[in-house]
């Protein structure tokens, strides 16, 4: 069976349960997807007719199976943490989002994908939405705007590809006109710059549990279709980096706890971006085991948070600090994640993070090992000690909120003993890459020592630059002034633009009414005489009756002067537009 059902069948299901029991429901779901993944076959396949193509809506081998496991191994997690929800509308959404990226992963051809790509869309949008606040709403509208738009990039790059080669098949593509827009699609959900900022503006302001599941699914899905269909790609590389490095300088910048971990997706995808752009087979398990391990150490730090936001109702840096006296266990778990996020030895992050690094080296790429192992120093500056020190040390606020709620801590309890399960055992994650590791070993000398230096070195700068780190409560913009500003702009010149053209088009419809008003006022005095001509023996009552009968066509042509005018120019401004559409 398609895990994907586990998820659609509890969103069916959902009406016919209440309290406790619906999130004992939501929760079996996810475990139930997760044995169905357990439980393909590798190999297996499933396929339908559609307009003339076939399609493979269901493919399992390695790396759709990876993918799928973790996906549905954090939705256990996720509504573990959110067993005490009361809003059906955020679990319906939740099941029907992660139902759709269970199937994006497991999609064997490009329109399935699409299918699941726009479902993903949708879906994920209700969670932000969901917070009822003037800001989620804002932010839900533009982030639905954003998808939509990706979407449309995609879709087009789909028709173009279909045309061009008449094979819809998901495999590797080549960098034509198609291939190019469906990367520009894909590229705008993994919050590739400069299409990154709705990811930063948008996850914090949704509710406690989506901000925790809005984490996991649509940039790691993004980034699976880069593997899936884009290795190899150079321009990746480039793209990656950038990535890299835009999520920690801003992350830096931030002073909201949720914006400073959702910089830090961003930063998180561009290592796995450039694994996807090296394309070596050690650089494509590099970029899926940090794809992995980057749900579970991300799920565990906005779980965190959520538990604060939650305890608080602040996430402001600026008016929080002191709560590892209130909430000890809640800092304990979100520093394991912060130590992940920072790829520190014995951790998850450490295992994954580094075989990237290595692939770089392996083939030789100086510029762009020295802007990763940067960007990995950065990471421990902003999640591992920024995150942390603000949010549970700094200045004492004086909020003494209580601990997380027991489901909230057994969720991050679960996360965290993965994080450093895999950081000193990776074997079992290193047997679900798509290729062979032989060879592989995170933890030999050069590497762990280079390594903690760097990190000791971030350390050390960070306490040192403490008083310039300090949070004051501004906001950073970066190319979302474009539409703040620059779109209120725009709106003005096209608003200019159109109504000076209706305006015109007014003047002139109102100048063809009143011609042709005119004309039929002064109809000319030879249709009188031809009138009277029809009864020459009787030419006083002839002509009076044709004066009179003149009056009342002049009379009955002046009242459709009005509606005949302006549908004529009604028309000829339809007919235009039709014509411009066309072309």
């Amino acid at each position: 069976m398609h895990p994907l059902f586990a998820y659609l069948g509890a969103a069916a299901l959902i009406p016919l349960f209440t309290g406790a029991w619906r999130n004992r429901m939501v929760l079996a779901a996810g475990v139930f997807g997760l044995f169905l993944v357990h439980s393909l076959p590798e190999g297996l396949a499933a396929t339908a007719s559609f307009l003339g193509h076939e399609l493979t809506v269901f493919r399992v081998d390695a790396l759709s199976r990876m993918f799928g496991y973790i996906f549905c191994l954090n939705s256990v997690f996720a509504f573990l943490f959110a067993y005490k929800l009361v809003d059906v509308r955020q679990q319906l959404a939740a099941l029907c989002y992660i139902g759709s990226a269970v199937g994006a992963v497991f999609a064997g051809d490009l329109i399935t994908l699409y299918v699941f790509w726009e479902v993903m869309a949708v879906a994920s949008t209700f969670l932000i939405l969901a917070r009822k606040t003037t800001l989620s709403s804002g932010a839900g509208f533009r982030y639905v705007l954003v998808h939509l738009f990706g979407g449309l990039c995609m879709l087009a790059g789909i028709i173009v590809h279909v045309q061009a080669t008449g094979s819809i098949a998901l495999t590797s593509l080549a960098p034509n006109l198609g291939g190019w827009l469906i990367l520009a699609g894909v590229l705008i959900n993994v919050s590739a710059f400069p299409f990154a900022r709705w990811l930063s503006e948008s996850y914090p302001e949704a509710t406690v549990t989506g901000g925790v599941i809005l984490s996991a699914y649509t940039t790691k899905t993004a980034v699976y279709v880069l593997l899936r269909a884009f290795p190899g790609w150079e321009v990746l590389i480039v793209v990656g980096c950038v990535m890299a490095v835009y999520g920690i300088i801003y992350a830096v910048l931030e002073n909201d706890m949720r914006r400073i971990l959702a910089f830090s997706i961003t930063n998180q995808a561009g290592f796995m971006v450039v694994g996807a752009g090296i394309g070596t087979a050690l650089s494509v398990n590099g970029a899926a085991a940090h794809a992995f391990c980057s749900i579970l150490y991300t799920s565990l730090l906005w779980m965190s948070a959520g538990a604060v936001l939650a305890a608080t109702g602040k996430s402001k840096c600026t008016e929080l600090g002191g709560l590892h006296k209130a909430m000890p266990l809640t800092l304990l778990l979100g520093f394991i994640g912060a130590l992940t996020i920072s790829s520190f030895p014995g951790t998850a992050g450490f295992t994954s993070k580094t075989m990237i690094i290595q692939a770089a080296a392996t083939e030789h790429l100086v510029w762009v090992l020295l802007v990763l192992e940067v960007a990995s120093a950065g990471v421990f500056l902003h999640a591992g000690l920024k995150y942390p020190f603000f949010v549970f040390f700094s200045k004492d606020s004086g909020l003494r909120p209580p601990e997380a709620p027991r489901h909230m801590l057994l969720a991050m309890g679960g996360l965290a003993f993965l994080c450093i399960l895999i950081g000193v055992y990776p074997q079992p994650l290193y047997a679900l890459l798509p290729f062979d590791v032989a060879g592989f070993d995170a933890y030999k000398a050069g590497k762990l020592v280079g390594h903690m230096q760097l990190l000791l070195f971030s350390a050390a700068a960070f306490f040192v630059m403490l008083p310039l780190l300090r949070n004051t409560d501004t906001i950073a913009l970066d190319t979302d002034w474009f539409y703040r500003r620059g779109g209120s702009l725009f709106y003005r010149a096209v608003s200019a633009t159109f109504n000076g053209l209706n305006d015109v088009s007014a003047k002139a419809a109102g100048r063809m009414v009143h011609g042709f008003s005119e004309f039929c006022r002064k109809v000319p005095e030879w249709v009188l005489l031809a009138v009277t001509s029809l009864s020459p023996d009787s030419f006083g009552t002839g002509k009076a009756n044709a004066a009179l009968r003149l009056k009342q066509i002049r009379d009955s042509l002046d009242a459709a002067a009005l509606p005949v005018g302006g549908s004529l120019v009604a028309v000829t401004l339809g007919l235009a537009v039709l014509l411009g559409l066309v072309l």
